[in-house]
């Protein structure tokens, strides 16, 4: 009798986990209208992320220091441990990998992770991307983020509002993903271009509420 209360038992608490699994999974809706490559952030990915980080191998171009706050839906509440990925081009505006990348070395080997702080900040160290050789797309860093209980999806890039690319055109064809990505950058003391963006999570973004 006591064998079979087990077999039941554990009968039971698989049945509880299966339902668990499913209602996770409910809470995981896609949003964001597909995102070609998003899910190559996970390649190289830090078991242990921070609010700031400095990406590796960013040398030989001009040091530029982004940060800012990633906000909840409402834009006032700061939206903590909300993962950012972003990568660019180096200085001769090509995305040259690193040797131990496999299916990521389409985004290079400029890239890095943060997960926002209690104040929803973050901050990264790098250099300033250039535009595509012999291609009128305005130098830009592509920004991925991945929210808790929600899956990744890009925003609009990170452009630079002094850049002779960034045309009335290319302004206006921004999706505002996540608030404009347009920022003005200034010089520090040291010659390091310093930009500030401030992010609110499902701006603009497709089926955040659904």
């Amino acid at each position: 009798m006591n064998r079979k209360l087990s077999l039941l038992a554990l009968v039971l608490i698989a049945c509880g986990a299966f339902s668990f699994a499913a209602d996770s999974s409910a809470e995981n809706k896609p949003v964001g209208g597909g995102c070609d490559g998003c899910e190559l952030m996970f390649e190289g990915m830090p078991k242990t992320l921070h609010s700031e980080t400095t990406i590796l191998g960013a040398d030989g171009g001009e040091p530029m220091e982004i940060e800012g706050v990633i906000y909840q839906e409402d834009g006032k509440t700061p939206a903590p441990d909300v993962i950012l990925y972003v990568y660019h081009t180096d200085p001769s505006g090509l995305y040259s990998a690193a040797p131990e990348q496999t299916a990521a070395r389409r985004h290079g080997r400029l890239r890095g992770w943060m997960k926002t702080d209690a104040q929803g900040h973050y901050k990264f160290r790098t250099t300033r991307p250039a535009p595509y050789p012999g291609r009128t797309n305005p130098a830009h860093i592509h920004p991925i983020v991945k929210e808790p209980d929600r899956n990744e999806y890009y925003l609009d890039e990170y452009l630079f509002d002094d850049d002779p690319l960034l045309t009335k055109d290319k302004r206006d064809a921004q999706e505002g993903r996540g608030r404009s990505g347009i920022m003005r950058l200034t010089r520090n003391a040291d010659g390091v271009w310093i930009g500030w963006r401030d992010i609110i999570l499902g701006w603009n973004i497709p089926d955040y509420n659904n």
